[in-house]
């Protein structure tokens, strides 16, 4: 039997490297041989915390993170007949049933029985291979690295954030938060044409890596009164579109006072399960509309697609990078640098 090297999370804060079995390509799958997986906001809250919103990871069971994933076909199962050995491929890491009324629907999103890589009990892919379903995979573009391809997911989000609030040719946008799901948001909004836009985070190095994406302004919200700064950048209109990507009660709460009157709010980051206090007065006097962002559908191909043409530079949210056997380090990195770490990805 071929082993592989995979990384679990003991406990919390705590990863072990362990030999495991190399899986075999089912009915339509192919075996994928994982040239690099990200580390996700998601992945850093269920290894320092055990949970993230309402799903918990069962500690006392070893646990695969990662899900932001792409690499290299192997071997083909029996009946794949769009995939070869030596393609290279972006996965995306959710398995829906497709039959219930949202994947017949085409909103395959929101299907109850999704079965998604690393979203607990369903283990991730912070391993050498991977077998994973044909219709899932999709084919990398000469141009387009495996560690491009790997970013594809979160870009996805940012891709799914800028459709569900319209974002439109000249519109001011503001985004709070300039983590990873922030940035590629911004490059969303930017490739769908979107005006002036205004970042706010507490990282002066995320603030950085805006501007440096095509942010027009940047404010440190822990420095500045962000509120009269969005107010003094917007000649007191507000924000034509308004997303929230930092899941922070704080944020979420400034949204309706940021949205202009008749605006769209996009609600991305993953909220905490505790109630919010939220001012719908305002939302009501403006005739605001609140929209939210449960991960991506029919994004992928396009995605792709604006990363092979040059219309997003994904590349450019990578601040740091470790091997498989340098998790340990990487997540620690990803926990505890707060002054210039963006994204983190695994060359596996």
């Amino acid at each position: 039997m071929k082993m592989q090297k995979a990384a679990y999370m003991q406990g919390l804060d705590k990863m072990v490297i362990k030999e495991v079995p190399v899986p075999e390509a089912g009915e339509k799958q192919v075996l994928v041989k994982l040239e690099y997986v990200g580390i996700c906001g998601s992945d850093v809250h269920y290894f320092h915390h055990g949970v993230c919103g309402p799903y918990k990871v069962d500690l006392e069971n070893d646990f695969m993170l990662g899900h932001e994933c792409a690499g290299t076909v192997v071997e083909a199962g029996p009946g794949v007949t769009g995939l070869k050995a030596g393609d290279r491929v972006a996965l995306e890491p959710g398995i829906t049933c497709g039959k219930c009324e949202f994947c017949k629907s085409g909103r395959y999103n929101l299907c109850p029985d999704v079965v998604f890589l690393a979203t607990p009990p369903v283990q991730g892919c912070y391993e050498e291979y991977i077998a994973f379903p044909e219709d899932m995979c999709f084919k990398l573009p000469d141009n387009v690295s495996t560690k491009e391809g790997a970013l594809i997911e979160p870009l996805s989000v940012g891709f799914h954030a800028a459709n569900q609030g319209n974002v439109q040719t000249g519109d001011t946008v503001v985004i709070l938060g300039a983590g990873c799901i922030g940035l590629v948001t911004l490059l969303s909004c930017k490739a769908r044409g979107a005006g002036k836009i205004i970042v706010a985070d507490l990282v002066d190095a995320r603030l950085e890596k805006a501007k440096e994406l095509g942010a027009a302004y940047v404010i440190n919200g822990g420095k500045t009164d962000a509120l009269k700064e969005i107010e003094r950048l917007t000649g007191g209109k507000g924000a034509d579109k308004v997303f929230e990507t930092a899941g922070s009660p704080v944020t979420i709460a400034q949204t309706p006072f940021i949205v202009k009157r008749g605006g769209t709010i996009t609600l991305v980051g993953l909220a905490a399960v505790e109630e919010i206090n939220y001012n719908f007065a305002q939302i009501m006097d403006k005739e605001a509309e609140i929209k939210s962002v449960f991960r991506y559908r029919n994004i992928y191909p396009k995605a792709i697609a604006a990363v092979e043409s040059g219309a997003i530079d994904v590349k450019g949210i990578v601040t740091h990078e470790f091997d498989l056997d340098h998790i340990q380090e990487a997540f620690d990195e990803a926990i505890n640098n707060k002054t210039d770490l963006v994204k983190v990805v695994i060359k596996i």
